[in-house]
C-alpha cells in the first residue's frame, strides 16, 4: 500500500469517537469533568465522563499495520487526538516518525473528531470500549481497542542491598515529607534524609487529572537526582516530549520518546546515576545518568553538565533525592535506592 493511501486510512481513525454515558456510574447528572484550570482529580470515579474517553487505543489497520491512538481530555468537553503509525510511543512508534493530529468535542453522546486534513472523508466511532473506523462510504476499515499499559518495573521490590526511602508506612524518611491518601508521599519540596552519591533509584509516581490546565500547570512536579538534576514530572500525555515535559531533564535533554501515560496512571522512573567528581573544589568529571520511563530508555548514559534550576548547586557533598512541590497533587510511592 502506498504511503499516501496508508496515511489517509490512519487519519480516518481520528474522525469520530462515540463515548459511553457514565451518568449512572457516577450517580449524578453527566457533565463535563472540569471547567476550572485549578481543579485536580485524584479519584477516577469522580473525574467525569471526559476521563473515560481519554486514554490509549491500539489495533491493526490496512495490511495489518499497527496503529496507536492517544486521546487527551482538554476540559469543557473538548479533546485532542494523536494517531501513531506503527503503534504507540515506545511500542512501535519512535521520535521522528509521522503523527496525525485531530481535535474533537462532545456532540450528544458522541465525541466527534475532525482532522487537520480536510480532504479526508473517513470517520470513526467509539463503541463498547473501542474504535470502529470507516471510509467515506461507511465501510469498516479497522478497529482499535482501548488498552492500558503498565510499566514492567511497576511494583518492583527493592533488592536485599537496597535502602528503602519510602514504603508507604511513614513520611519521616523525608525532610518535609507528608503522607497523601494515607500511604502515598506528597510532592511537598521534600528531601530524603538518606544522602546519595552514585546510585540506582526506583520511583513510582502519579499525576492528577487536570483536563482544563495546560503546560506547566498540569500535574507538575519533579524528581531531583541528588537534589541537583531535575527529571520533570508532568502530565504531558500526548505531547511531543520536550525537556520541560515528563521525562525531560530540564534545560539539558528531552526524552528520546514521550513515554508519559494518561493521568492517574502509576508510572515509573528507573535511574542509573553517576555523581560528578570534584578535586580541590573543582569539578573534574561530569555527572551522568541513564533513565528508563515506564521501562523504556529515554536518556542513555548522558552527561549532566550543570545543575538544573530550583534546588541545589553542584558540589562534592552527597545529597538526598528531592521531590518538587509545584502546587499540584502529584503522589509518589515505592521509592528505593541501591548505592554503588
Amino acid at each position: 500500500m502506498k504511503v499516501k493511501s496508508y496515511n489517509r486510512f490512519l487519519i480516518a481513525a481520528a474522525f469520530a469517537v462515540t463515548a459511553l454515558s457514565f451518568g449512572s456510574f457516577l450517580g449524578t447528572k453527566t457533565v463535563s469533568a472540569d471547567d476550572k484550570k485549578t481543579t485536580a482529580f485524584t479519584d477516577p470515579t469522580k473525574a467525569g465522563k471526559d476521563f473515560e474517553v481519554q486514554g490509549e487505543y491500539l489495533g491493526n489497520g490496512p495490511d495489518d499495520a499497527k496503529i496507536g491512538v492517544q486521546i487527551i481530555a482538554l476540559g469543557g468537553g473538548k479533546f485532542d487526538l494523536v494517531a501513531y503509525p506503527g503503534g504507540l510511543p515506545g511500542d512501535g512508534w519512535s521520535r521522528g516518525m509521522p503523527t496525525i493530529q485531530a481535535k474533537g468535542e462532545w456532540a450528544g453522546d458522541a465525541v466527534v473528531f475532525k482532522p487537520a486534513d480536510e480532504e479526508n472523508d473517513g470517520s470513526g466511532e467509539w463503541k463498547d470500549g473501542g474504535f470502529t473506523v470507516y471510509d467515506g462510504d461507511n465501510n469498516t476499515l479497522f478497529e482499535l481497542a482501548k488498552t492500558t499499559r503498565k510499566s514492567p518495573t511497576l511494583g518492583a521490590q527493592p533488592p536485599i542491598n537496597a535502602v528503602v526511602l519510602f514504603d508507604g508506612s511513614t513520611a519521616d524518611t523525608f525532610e518535609g515529607g507528608k503522607l497523601f491518601e494515607k500511604d502515598l508521599l506528597a510532592a511537598t519540596n521534600c528531601t530524603s534524609k538518606e544522602k546519595l552519591g552514585d546510585h540506582t533509584l526506583h520511583v513510582e509516581f502519579r499525576t492528577p487529572f487536570m483536563p482544563a490546565a495546560r503546560g506547566q500547570g498540569r500535574g507538575n512536579s519533579g524528581v531531583y537526582i541528588q537534589s541537583r538534576y531535575e527529571c520533570q514530572v508532568l502530565d504531558s500525555f500526548g505531547l511531543d516530549g520536550k525537556d520541560n515535559e515528563c521525562g525531560g531533564i530540564y534545560q539539558i535533554s528531552k526524552p528520546a520518546v514521550n513515554m508519559c501515560l494518561p493521568p492517574l496512571s502509576w508510572q515509573t522512573y528507573d535511574m542509573e546515576f553517576t555523581a560528578a567528581k570534584f578535586e580541590d573544589g573543582k569539578k573534574v568529571k561530569t555527572a551522568r545518568v541513564t533513565i528508563k520511563h515506564n521501562g523504556v530508555v529515554i536518556h542513555d548514559d548522558i552527561e549532566l553538565p550543570k545543575q538544573t534550576p530550583g534546588c541545589k548547586n553542584e558540589g562534592p557533598e552527597m545529597l538526598g533525592v528531592f521531590f518538587q512541590n509545584h502546587g499540584n497533587p502529584v503522589a509518589f510511592r515505592n521509592v528505593w535506592v541501591v548505592k554503588k
